[in-house]
């Protein structure tokens, strides 16, 4: 890795080492609140979109150029890797993604197949090799994936769910098609991260965006052995987040996995659980609608998040969960400023 990309600010927190501020990006940082964003995608369906390296690519590169934050994420989507295991998979309009035939019984697990990244994902490596030409060689990308549970609860439920009820029964009624369904998944998303990592990507975030509907007990019985392979099976070559939401009641266990970095929703303490947990790096964890307010109150948050961090090394400046639609893109160009001249002195 060259000089320049490994002593970034953003990878020297990553590894707990002091910076001259407090580095930033912004979960959903190239997304739907862009002008640039809707210009660039035009009618050009979802799927096609995340399957598109030079769409991709441009919609990463744009969001890091017309910000200036202080790493990149790659544009993509968390579900499209569950498609060549089987699953029929569209991005309908009102609705968001959907699964035309969800995992509800054992003989659907069964069915499911585990095929190479390289054969099931191959475009993913052409973004990555896109995005790291163009971008500053002192700016790293961030590759992702979705972690276990997650991409397991959309596999089942087929679209968004508010009570997980087919999640549930399986994981209580039918533990065995559960743990294989996991495993299966642990071996493609392992097998993706990889990849991104072959192909230049310089830290991983698995997002668990729906694990904070499980008590601790079931997350320990459930999930938390896969996720720990998971991640036993990726860690050592980049830096690895691990990021949920409504999940303060599950940090610690989820640090129990082994990230290298524990990413907070706004709604978790970060300077009492960085403390309690000990770990080398945090990331987080401002509330995004603040985004939608006026510039004083964009900056009050910011402020709060930065007095919670108390300028401790090892801290990544993110929100709590990600942009949304209707943020004014002044506001989080305004927060980007105010976090690096504020953190600086």
């Amino acid at each position: 890795m060259r000089e320049a990309l490994y002593n970034s600010p953003f990878l020297r927190a990553c590894r707990g080492e002091a910076t001259q501020f407090t580095p930033l990006w912004l979960n959903r940082q190239d997304g739907r609140y862009m002008p640039e964003y809707h210009a660039l995608k035009g009618d050009t369906p979802s799927l096609e979109f995340f399957k598109s390296p030079e769409l991709a690519a441009q919609a990463t590169v744009d969001a890091q150029r017309i910000l200036g934050v202080d790493a990149a994420i790659m544009f993509a989507d968390l579900l499209p890797i569950l498609e060549p295991m089987g699953l029929k998979l569209d991005y309908v309009a009102g609705t968001g993604p959907v699964f035309e035939n969800p995992v509800r019984q054992t003989q659907d697990v069964a069915s499911l197949k585990v095929v190479p990244a390289i054969e099931g994902t191959p475009y993913i490596v052409d973004t990555i090799k896109l995005i790291r030409k163009e971008l500053p060689g002192d700016i790293p990308l961030i590759g992702f994936a979705g972690a276990p549970f997650t991409l397991a609860s959309y596999a089942i439920e087929g679209r968004g769910s508010r009570n997980y009820v087919f999640v549930k029964q399986m994981m209580y009624t039918d533990e065995s098609a559960w743990r294989t369904l996991l495993d299966k998944l642990v071996e493609v998303i392992g097998d993706y991260v990889r990849l991104q990592i072959r192909s230049g990507v310089q830290a991983v975030q698995l997002f668990d965006s729906w694990v904070g509907c499980l008590s601790r007990q079931d997350f320990r019985r459930y999930v938390l052995p896969a996720t720990t392979r998971l991640i036993d099976a990726i860690r050592g070559e980049v830096p690895i987040i691990y990021f949920g939401t409504g999940n303060s009641h599950l940090v610690d266990d989820m640090y129990a996995c082994g990230p290298d970095i524990m990413a907070l929703d706004w709604r978790t303490p970060l300077r009492d659980t960085w403390d309690r947990l000990g770990c080398t790096a945090i990331q987080g964890n401002m509330d995004p609608i603040a985004l939608c307010a006026d510039r004083d109150t964009v900056a009050s948050a910011a402020k709060q998040v930065l007095e919670e961090a108390a300028g401790r090394p090892g801290h990544i400046f993110n929100l709590g969960h990600g942009i949304i639609p209707e943020t004014p893109v002044d506001n989080v160009k305004h927060l980007v400023d105010y976090v690096h001249e504020t953190s600086a002195r």
